[in-house]
């Protein structure tokens, strides 16, 4: 098979079209039942996926699971509100790249902005600015991606080997730096996600201690 590398770059840049943000306003105003909200985010998320027609997004098992696992709030009376399609929006994302405890950790603070009234600092709010982001950054990773390509496509001219073998090795120049990225950024994640839990496990043990203290000091003043 013959490869044609222009047509590679121009097919990844037309996969990012794939990548298509749920925006706030086309999230349901009313609870789902389970059945309601697998449908709705399979259909909305599908052309996100490798094989679109057979990949699963969300199943009631992975559901359940992401409830017992406490990234996600029960549902009241087994339906779900737009908090709940938020969380699973971004669980969807990050589930790819980073473990279940990372996510935790990563959750924490939109957690404590669940059900929070709508004229208040909400999770819808955290939403739209992740959004928000996600669009200014697509501009640049398509530039990124490009320059990306041009470099790999300087690699092994003067290899003496024949077009198609210097072609797929060029390829391969590609998806290495494209997997020396994700590399990078995921150690970079996971480096930020680990601080924030030591300094989370720091802060419990000082109130531990600072607890401790003022039960002695009780114990103390009774005797």
């Amino acid at each position: 098979m013959t490869i044609d590398n222009d047509d590679l770059i121009n097919s990844i840049i037309a996969s990012l079209g794939r990548i298509d943000n749920i925006s706030l306003d086309e999230l349901p105003n009313i609870d789902l039942y389970m059945d309601q909200l697998t449908s709705f985010m399979g259909e909305r998320l599908k052309k996100s996926t490798r094989y679109p027609e057979s990949d699963k997004i969300l199943t009631k098992t992975m559901i359940n699971n992401y409830a017992k696992n406490d990234l996600l709030p029960p549902p009241v009376r087994k339906k779900y509100s737009k908090d709940h399609l938020i969380l699973l929006i971004f669980i969807y994302y990050y589930k790819n790249i980073l473990s279940i405890n990372d996510i935790q950790t990563l959750l924490g603070p939109l957690k404590e902005r669940f059900k929070i009234s709508d004229d208040e600092f909400n999770l819808s709010d955290i939403y739209e600015s992740a959004c928000t982001l996600q669009t200014e950054a697509l501009g640049p990773c398509i530039e990124d991606l490009k320059d990306k390509y041009n470099r790999s496509m300087e690699t092994f001219l003067d290899a003496n080997i024949d077009d198609e073998e210097r072609k797929k090795l060029q390829v391969f120049s590609f998806i290495s730096l494209l997997s020396y990225d994700v590399y990078v950024k995921k150690l970079l994640i996971e480096k930020i996600l680990d601080n924030i839990t030591e300094s989370r496990k720091t802060d419990a043990d000082k109130r531990k201690e600072k607890a401790d203290r003022e039960k002695k000091k009780k114990t103390k003043g009774n005797i």
